[in-house]
């Protein structure tokens, strides 16, 4: 049976060109911080990769620092406010939060039911707190509701505070230059370009002089991130973000609507979360009364169809993103997260639906009859 995939934004498919660049470089063993020949050529291929990056964003390639992805990434930039205020919305990845809560003064902004940020709410948080930094992701990984950053960005820096943005999910997906955004760190991964795990890389901007290194015990990164690099996994990188291109997703958007669609009005008592407008065009989050999601997931998985719920569940809490835009308990737990690829077909779609209406009837027979 083959498997319709519809995690998407969880973590992407190696893709094609991804792996064959990849199996060219399979011997390439030199360490890329040694001076001889061997050394050479992987640096060669790294600071391509860093080039090939940075053009995706608008970045100047020096911008940029490689990481093991975007949890470090995260925790480089909130490291180093570590004994500031900080301020992040309340709908940031874990990454993000667990360590800003660290800081003698973390502030949460809420958002509204759609996910997004109050500007007036926003700009009263600043005066009040004064921080030094902002966190607030381009677009949320659970939702795909997308932010107004070079906005948030400007009054930020008008009240003195710098500004980083988790751009993870949203990259390849929607254009992003950093130029236009004005932030002054954003972070980025490259499984979700198909790429490979385990890769990730946090712009700083050049004017930024002053920066604490995470890793710590070595050169590498200008001396902004010790450890040898991970060389395969950064000419992926590059390669992924080299294909990078957000007009791709334009069909995806209409698959999205297309199966939004579908299961508004073919599927009873079910609610759509986040904004629907302001948006990522690959994510589509679904709460459906009366069926539970890890339910619904499981049923979906032994159909073939692989999803992931919207509740991420901790000690039988529901997600803190569902959380943050009001949503009762028992509905935030009866979440889907569908979220498309580039490969998504409208028969795959179709099929996902036909299969989700039965899925759910039973569920709701059977729950209604305990």
């Amino acid at each position: 049976m083959k498997t319709i995939y519809l995690d998407h934004a969880a973590t992407t498919p190696l893709l094609p060109e991804v792996q064959r660049i990849i199996s060219q470089n399979l011997t390439n063993f030199g360490n890329p911080s040694s001076l001889h020949q061997q050394g050479r050529v992987n640096r060669h291929l790294i600071e391509t990769a860093r080039s090939q990056i940075a053009n995706l964003i608008n970045a100047d390639p020096a911008e940029i620092i490689f990481t093991s992805g975007g949890t470090e990434a995260n925790n480089t930039v909130i490291n180093q406010f570590k004994s500031a205020t900080i301020l992040s919305s309340s709908i940031e990845h874990p990454s993000v939060l667990a360590p800003a809560k660290n800081s003698p003064n973390h502030q949460l902004i809420p958002v509204n039911p759609g996910a997004r940020i109050d500007i007036a709410q926003f700009t009263k948080l600043l005066q009040k707190h004064q921080p030094q930094l902002v966190s607030v992701m381009l677009a949320n990984n659970e939702l795909g509701t997308v932010q107004d950053i070079k906005h948030l960005t400007t009054i930020a820096h008008q009240h003195g505070a710098y500004f980083h943005t988790d751009a993870v999910q949203a990259l390849g997906k929607i254009p992003i230059d950093t130029r236009e955004l004005g932030v002054d760190f954003m972070t980025i991964s490259a499984h979700k370009i198909g790429g490979l795990a385990g890769t990730g890389a946090l712009f700083v901007r050049k004017t930024i002089y002053s920066f604490e290194p995470f890793n710590l015990g070595g050169h590498q990164e200008k001396s902004r991130r010790a450890g040898t690099e991970n060389i395969l996994g950064i000419i992926a990188f590059g390669e992924a973000a080299r294909l990078a291109d957000p007009t791709k997703y334009q069909k995806i958007t209409n698959l999205r609507n297309h199966l939004r669609n579908r299961i508004t009005t073919e599927i009873p008592r079910t609610t759509i979360n986040g904004d629907p407008d302001q948006t990522l065009p690959h994510i589509l989050s679904v709460s459906f009364a009366g069926a539970e999601g890890e339910s619904i997931l499981a049923h979906l998985d032994l159909a073939g169809i692989a999803v992931s719920t919207g509740s991420a569940c901790a000690l039988g809490q529901p997600s803190h993103v569902l959380q943050a835009i009001n949503k009762d308990p028992v509905l935030a737990h009866n979440s889907i997260r569908f979220s498309l690829g580039i490969t998504t077909t409208k028969a795959e779609i179709d099929h996902t639906v036909d299969k989700l209406k039965q899925i759910i009837q039973t569920i709701r027979s059977y729950t209604s009859a305990k």
